[in-house]
């Protein structure tokens, strides 16, 4: 039997309103991020209240959910990019440490 090694990386998870996808992932490519997910339709309770994650018209009318695997040393300018953006507009940044098989495919 095979044992994985495992490499640690830093997970961010980006939550946002599905308008704002487009700014996120530009910056995100900008910094060389190799690759991201992006899960939609996200509801749940923050301190405005609760928020039901249904697609009213398009999915720019509901919140998104862009995760992303990243070294240690790219995430201070990540969030430092993202701070002026969340300043403005409602939405979270959650980093966690994270292990990870196959570190290459998240190297830039």
């Amino acid at each position: 039997m095979s044992t994985f090694k495992l490499s640690p990386l830093k997970k961010l998870e980006i939550i946002l309103a599905g308008e704002h996808r487009e700014f996120a992932t530009g910056l995100l490519d900008r910094a060389d991020v190799k690759g991201y997910t992006i899960v939609g339709n996200l509801s749940g309770k923050g301190s405005q209240g609760f928020y039901g994650g249904h697609l009213m018209f398009n999915e720019d009318d509901a919140l998104i959910m862009i995760i992303v695997a990243v070294s240690s040393n790219l995430v201070d300018a990540l969030l430092e990019g993202f701070q002026p953006f969340f300043e403005a507009h409602s939405g979270v940044i959650f980093v966690s440490d994270i292990q990870v098989v196959r570190p290459v495919k998240f190297m830039a």
